[in-house]
């Protein structure tokens, strides 16, 4: 194998270790890597070799973000297995492992071509903000947390309690406990409940930029918090999103609202494990949480630039933590309150 001279990959011998020991490159063969961007926990490169492109990812040891965030690197192993249960319910909502290397911390996956999978969050940034789409998210996540509810098999496979809380609960609840001393104690509280509670696989990072508008609808990608435990922590995480996008882009946030009410009603119609209410309950606690997470936690969303926005925000969220909401709606309809004319 031969390697483009210009490429990271030179600078790093597990990769070019792994594309010979997968059979995934030929001896001799030219290799073009080309640094992918957008995620802070993993070096992602396509990979073109000939005719074929395919994609590798490795898992970093410590995240490339402001505050000092280590994760323990097995998440690129439960972040495969993710996959291939995701794929036994969703086929089409995947992408194909085509290779994986546990002991290089290395996997392959198939290349999905931007010109026909765009990013979900850009099509919400550019105004192309489609209800329809967003209740096919909830019906995928769902579906696989319907396929795995109360499975031991799976729970045993996914018993990754250390790096969900290092990777999800200690930066996004706990660390805002740390400036909301007020709040710390249900905060807390919070993140101890969701990690004690096990019912089914979660993807843990179900986030516009992790999800391709694709032709036969989304594609979940980025499993690397993969584990078993709380559904209601996905659900509320990409709730999260569609309240934030509210304050990135005004003039969307009545549709950012008529696609945050379509994914929950999607999400909460397929829930067959238990009561939906009660999951709904639950989802209802962690999301104003979260919410203000994503301003005073340790991984801010870069979008919201200004004080004003960050105020607008923690007001909202430190009123519904405190108030402990049990209906996704009522939260929706404080946020419409503050966010729209």
């Amino acid at each position: 194998m031969s390697v483009s001279a210009t490429s990271p990959a030179v600078a790093d011998p597990a990769l070019s270790e792994f594309l010979n020991r997968s059979g995934l490159v030929k001896p001799g063969e030219g290799v073009q890597l080309v640094p992918l961007t957008g995620g802070v926990a993993s070096d992602i490169f396509r990979v073109e070799v000939g005719e074929r492109t395919f994609v590798v990812k490795k898992a970093l040891a410590r995240l490339r973000v402001a505050q000092e965030w280590n994760a323990p690197v097995s998440r690129n192993a439960s972040e495969v297995g993710w996959f291939i249960e995701a794929q036994r319910a969703v086929p089409q909502a995947v992408p194909d492992i085509l290779a994986h290397d546990p002991a290089l911390g290395l996997f392959a996956m198939t290349y999905l071509d931007p010109a026909h999978h765009s990013i979900w969050k850009n099509e919400l940034r550019d105004g192309r903000v489609s209800a329809g789409f967003a209740a096919a998210v909830g019906q995928a996540v769902v579906a696989i947390h319907e396929a795995t509810a109360r499975s031991a098999e799976v729970a045993r496979r996914f018993s990754n309690d250390e790096t969900f809380h290092a990777i999800r609960l200690e930066p996004y609840l706990e660390a805002t406990a740390r400036r909301h001393g007020d709040l710390a104690e249900e905060l807390c509280a919070l993140s101890r409940d969701t990690l004690r509670r096990k019912l089914a696989l979660v993807h843990g990072d179900v986030s516009p930029k992790n999800i391709l508008a694709g032709p036969a609808g989304p594609v979940l990608l980025d499993a690397e918090c993969a584990w078993y435990g709380e559904p209601a922590f996905d659900l509320a995480f990409c709730l999260n999103h569609l309240l934030l996008k509210c304050v990135w882009k005004r003039q969307h946030a009545a549709q950012y609202l008529a696609s945050f009410d379509a994914l929950a009603a999607a999400y909460i119609s397929g829930v067959g494990w238990e009561p939906p209410e009660a999951v709904e309950a639950r989802a209802a606690r962690l999301l104003p949480a979260l919410f203000l997470g994503r301003i005073d936690g340790k991984s801010p969303a870069e979008y919201i630039t200004t004080e004003a926005d960050r105020e607008r925000v923690r007001r909202v969220a430190r009123h519904l933590i405190a108030s402990r909401p049990k209906r996704l709606s009522h939260i929706r309809d404080q946020w419409a309150k503050e966010i729209l004319p």
